[in-house]
């Protein structure tokens, strides 16, 4: 199982259609507030569709409460920042794959801090500065699964 983390999501349908990810891969959903939305958004559960029910999923108030609950944890980081492909993270059962907010990614203390941790998508324009969360995120669920199987 690898875990899903998102750093103050800001765009339900976005989020909706992670968790639906989260569940299709065998994945749990991590998500960290503030959001920019209230989980009862309907388009947080029209994004999700009937699946948000099942959904293994953990919330918490701050990044500070993310890291104080998963000290032990194993961390991949994700920024257009990042010098390191995501085709080398070396995956691993119970990987936390972590993505910042829509509109700024990661806070930057937390790429400083873990720099060494910080991974790319490769992107082939100069036209584009980043991909849609949802699909960084499937991107990198799919290549951790080819991976691990």
């Amino acid at each position: 199982m690898l875990n899903i983390v998102l750093f103050e999501p800001e765009i339900p349908n976005n989020t909706g259609n992670i968790g639906r990810l989260a569940l299709a891969s065998g994945s749990k959903l991590h998500l960290v507030k503030p959001f920019g939305f209230e989980l009862s958004d309907s388009r947080l559960k029209r994004a999700g569709l009937d699946y948000w029910q099942h959904l293994d999923m953990t919330i918490y108030d701050s990044v500070d409460d993310f890291f104080k609950v998963n000290a032990n944890g194993n961390f991949a980081f994700f920024s257009s920042h990042g010098s390191t492909s995501h085709w080398e993270i070396p995956f691993e059962n119970n990987l936390f794959l972590i993505f910042g907010k829509e509109s700024v990614g990661l806070p930057k203390s937390i790429i400083e801090q873990y720099k060494t941790q910080l991974y790319k998508i490769p992107l082939y324009s100069k036209h584009i500065r980043s991909l849609n969360l949802a699909n960084a995120v499937s991107i990198v669920i799919y290549e951790g699964l080819r991976q691990l199987q």
